[in-house]
């Protein structure tokens, strides 16, 4: 298994630098062997069209962790259904795929690569299929849109009920929206910011980004009202708590990262009798914390949660100033905590290595990157 790992990520580098090239030459190929497939796909590719991809990519990355390997490989097999992907697709994909590395690599590639992608992918489609097969939920749920919410110019906190079937979930977990009426077959995921319920209703807090990435989001937040419908695609996600932790814990969330954060301390209401809480959120100005107030009836319910709000580029603001990264460092030591970070890919990073000078334990981290999914 270290030989095979090797031989995937020693290849890899001969790719990664190019990854456009090799993304383009894998769907010209795909399409030129089934044109059928095209009509799974969003009409402009730009943004959304490196899912399944990117999906394998990272699949052929996580080999050397036999135990995750195949719970990721699950997992992203039931959510792949929402596209209607069967084992003949698969197949078909596969052929692209070695093609593109080869072409893309150039002189560098060799059979022994080459064995190693095509062992790989027989994997990756064995354990896909199967938590496809494995599951008896639908492919996706009809969801209804209940409310919707303005907060600024480009951020909304819309809630949806699940129709026909229950959506059963784990706080901090996301799922992959689509807007039919908007963006036919466009999905992008997004955080559940409301623990698990019987009344089978989601909550969403959606930021819309500059380019073509943002163009769901963008529907979602000026576009859509309550009565929509929505596509909402299975579960997915490991950034939920550890119920056999008896340490305190730190949540760390920057922007609309406070999404799962917040369904992590709905969860903990429900449950907590002995862990301390401390919620750090942040955003660049004080009008962007749209859910401090939340989280302040929050705190003022439970003695065991307490939150510290930071502004970034707000020099009147009244509480702590700096980035949230930065922040979290004043109040530590955290190595006895279990820590949980939602936000930015700079942010969620910046934030990693404030928690590693500090020493905590990386399997105490969990995290989930908005806008890197």
């Amino acid at each position: 298994m270290e030989n095979f790992a090797r031989l995937l990520k020693e290849s890899w580098t001969l790719v990664e630098e190019d990854r456009e090239r090799l993304s383009g030459h894998f769907y010209a190929r795909l399409f030129l062997l089934d044109p059928e497939l095209r009509k799974l796909f969003p009409v402009q590719m730009s943004g959304q069209g490196d899912r399944i991809l990117e999906a394998i990519v990272t699949a052929t990355q996580t080999v050397g962790d036999p135990e995750s390997f195949d719970e990721y490989l699950r997992a992203l097999g039931r959510d792949h259904r929402k596209y209607h992907v069967d084992a003949t697709h698969y197949e078909t994909m596969g052929v692209a795929l070695l093609d593109a590395l080869r072409s893309t690599a150039g002189d560098g590639w060799n059979l022994e690569y080459d064995q190693a992608w095509r062992e790989a992918y027989a994997s990756i489609c064995e354990k896909m299929l199967a938590g496809a097969a494995a599951d008896e939920n639908p492919p996706f749920w009809h969801a209804e849109v209940l409310t919707h919410e303005r907060h600024g110019p480009d951020t909304a906190v819309l809630t949806v009920r699940a129709l026909q079937h229950p959506l059963s979930w784990k706080a901090g977990q996301y799922v992959s929206v689509e807007a039919p009426r908007y963006h036919p077959r466009v999905w992008r995921t997004y955080s559940v910011a409301n623990a698990p319920n019987d009344d089978n209703v989601l909550e969403f807090h959606v930021r819309t980004p500059a380019g073509a990435a943002g163009w769901l989001s963008g529907a979602l937040v000026r576009r859509t009202k309550p009565g929509d419908l929505l596509r909402v695609a299975a579960p997915m996600g490991s950034m939920t708590l550890d119920h056999s932790s008896t340490r305190d814990i730190i949540c760390v969330a920057g922007g609309v990262g406070l999404a799962p954060i917040k369904a992590l301390v709905e969860e903990l209401t429900g449950i907590n009798r002995t862990r301390w809480v401390h919620v750090f959120y942040g955003a660049r100005r004080r009008e962007e914390l749209y859910g401090l107030a939340a989280l302040e009836k929050l705190v003022s319910a439970h003695p065991w949660l307490s939150v510290t709000p930071a502004c970034s580029e707000d020099p009147n603001f009244d509480g702590e100033l700096g980035d949230i990264s930065e922040v979290v460092t004043r109040y530590g030591p955290w190595t006895t905590h279990d820590c949980y970070v939602s936000g930015s890919t700079p942010m969620v990073r910046a934030t990693l290595r404030a928690l590693a000078a500090d020493e905590v334990p990386p399997e105490h981290i969990r995290y989930d990157t908005f806008g890197a999914r």
